[in-house]
């Protein structure tokens, strides 16, 4: 199998540095807009055959690795919180979690039940890709999946989040203990259906300070993380902003720690351990930079990896709508020409 990705989750010696990008398929696709003009990213997202050609799509660029074209939100709905995507605002929850009655209401439901179209688009995907291209699952973490239910929406300040957290975190942890026990049976339910790595995905986590990270978060993270780890997938830790949080992160656990661009990629490695692999850390504006502006930075951060077995190459978050498709796939080839001095 074509495995290149999965070896440096290993910390295996690889031929050339891996490379996919979070959001590698989407709205900077020319044929991904063109199924969205005919349907809605909830429609393909609960179509398998629709989610398996979207996930396909940016395989044609040289990636590594293919990712499950979800939305970490799903997992919502069958809880008990519908929502819709609206054009400018995006994800709308429409039955937002405010106080104790509302967290009692939420659901711990089981995979197949709430989400079987997804675990169906893993089997299609994985007969489609078999021996050529490893496949990523993921799922958001509690954090972030709770700030979009209590806020009703994308926030700038999480504002009602940390009031929760602050003012009543016994009802707090009781929504923080739902969510992640949904996440933990989500992902096991995908590396059964075939997901051969899985991202956890704590995209608002640098909202927290450090002592609220551990007291509030980190249980719960920890819960998640260590019980996949013993299905023997690689398992991905990534959030943003965790310059302050890397460690309480790496402790939480992780085969692979995802860092932003925030910090140097050497410096945030040598932080977390060379006993755990690295993803990352380009800023994913770069992509719409010159290309040899981007390069030059690419090369920037695979000289801070030092050829160290265990770097998969990754941008600090996905891809933006204005990114040029052949810009991608220019950085693609740039990751692959390059070599470490002794590296093999």
């Amino acid at each position: 199998m074509f495995d290149r990705f999965l070896r440096a989750c290993r910390r295996e010696k690889t031929d050339v540095t891996p490379v996919w990008f979070m959001r590698q398929a989407g709205r900077y696709m020319a044929e991904y807009r063109a199924l969205r003009e005919k349907h809605t990213l909830l429609e393909i997202c609960k179509t398998p055959e629709l989610a398996l050609e979207v996930t396909l799509q940016p395989l044609r660029l040289g990636v590594d690795a293919a990712i499950l074209f979800a939305d970490i939100l799903l997992p919502l709905e069958p809880m008990g919180a519908p929502f819709s995507f609206e054009k400018g605002e995006g994800p709308v929850i429409h039955a937002p979690v405010r106080d104790r009655a509302d967290i009692d209401r939420m659901r711990v439901f089981e995979p197949e039940e709430g989400l079987g179209y997804v675990l169906e688009a893993i089997r299609l995907i994985r007969r489609e890709l078999d021996g050529k291209t490893p496949l990523i699952g993921f799922a958001g973490a509690p954090f972030t999946m709770a700030s979009y239910l209590v806020e009703g929406g994308k926030s700038s300040d999480y504002f009602r989040t940390k009031q929760l957290m602050w003012g009543d975190p016994a009802s707090f942890s009781l929504l923080m203990s739902k969510i992640s026990e949904v996440v933990r049976r989500y992902l096991h339910a995908q590396v059964e259906a075939g997901a051969q790595a899985v991202q956890l995905f704590d995209s608002w986590i640098g909202a927290l300070s450090p002592e609220d990270y551990r007291t509030h978060v980190a249980p719960h993270v920890k819960n998640i993380l260590q019980s996949i780890e013993t299905t023997g997938v690689p398992v991905i830790h990534f959030g943003t902003n965790t310059s302050t949080l890397l460690e309480a992160q790496r402790d939480c656990g992780g085969t692979v720690i995802g860092v932003d661009w925030r910090l140097p990629l050497g410096e945030a490695w040598k932080r977390i351990g060379y006993d755990h692999a690295i993803q990352g850390n380009l800023d994913p504006l770069l992509l719409c930079a010159p290309p040899d502006v981007a390069a030059a930075r690419a090369r920037a951060v695979l000289a801070e990896a030092a050829g160290r077995p265990g770097h998969i190459f990754n941008l600090g978050h996905g891809i933006v709508p204005q990114t040029p498709v052949d810009h991608v796939k220019a950085l693609v080839d740039v990751i692959h020409a390059y070599r470490h001095e002794g590296a093999a």
